[in-house]
């Protein structure tokens, strides 16, 4: 049953469409947004008509960004010898906050999912070897430690080593406060091989 106008269900519906956000949230949001001045809605819209219109990938590293080559790219102070791959440019700002890695990244959009109907030439993996064409030292790669995400090291994997460049895979395993006994066994025995000397 509606317990609102149209117009009010209408909104609450398609915020209740963004990931993350169920019923309660977006109808919190919809009443939220009602509440906001004219010129405040004007450019929460605005903001979001800019970002959809100008935000592209960058050419070199296929991260979202608004300019022709993103910042990271652009900066002198990246090690561009060093290219960590990941799946996504949320991955990429994950990295970013820890403010430990100095090389570039390359964003695959996606990973290798057989049953999603997504095949190595749905995603950047074309792109990645073209950039190996240059000068670089070793390829990290840092896909989720999901099934698609593995399946999708294991083909880069295979599709870097013939080139001679290092390639390597990030360690994964027990998380800070994570009980043994509630853990998989992949990820035990990835923690177990991953083991580092103390």
């Amino acid at each position: 049953m509606d317990y609102y106008s149209g117009k009010i269900d209408k909104l609450i519906s398609e915020l209740g469409r963004l990931p993350g956000v169920g019923r309660k949230s977006a109808q919190r949001l919809a009443f939220h947004i009602l509440g906001m001045s004219d010129e405040a809605v004007k450019g929460l819209t605005d903001t979001i008509l800019d970002a959809k219109q100008n935000v592209h990938c960058c050419k070199e590293c296929f991260v979202l960004t608004d300019s022709e080559i993103c910042p990271i790219c652009a900066s002198q102070g990246r090690n561009k010898r060093v290219i960590m791959v990941v799946e996504n440019s949320r991955d990429l700002a994950a990295y970013e906050k820890t403010g430990k890695y100095d090389g570039v990244y390359h964003v695959l959009h996606g990973a290798i999912s057989p049953m999603l109907g997504i095949t190595p030439a749905d995603i950047k993996l074309k792109e990645l070897m073209v950039r190996l064409r240059q000068d670089v030292d070793e390829v990290i790669i840092a896909t989720n430690s999901s099934v698609e995400g593995e399946a999708t090291a294991m083909y880069i994997s295979k599709l870097v080593r013939p080139t001679g460049i290092k390639v390597s895979r990030i360690a994964s395993g027990i998380p800070v406060g994570g009980d043994l006994e509630n853990i998989d066994e992949v990820t035990l025995l990835r923690a177990l091989n991953g083991r580092v000397e103390l």
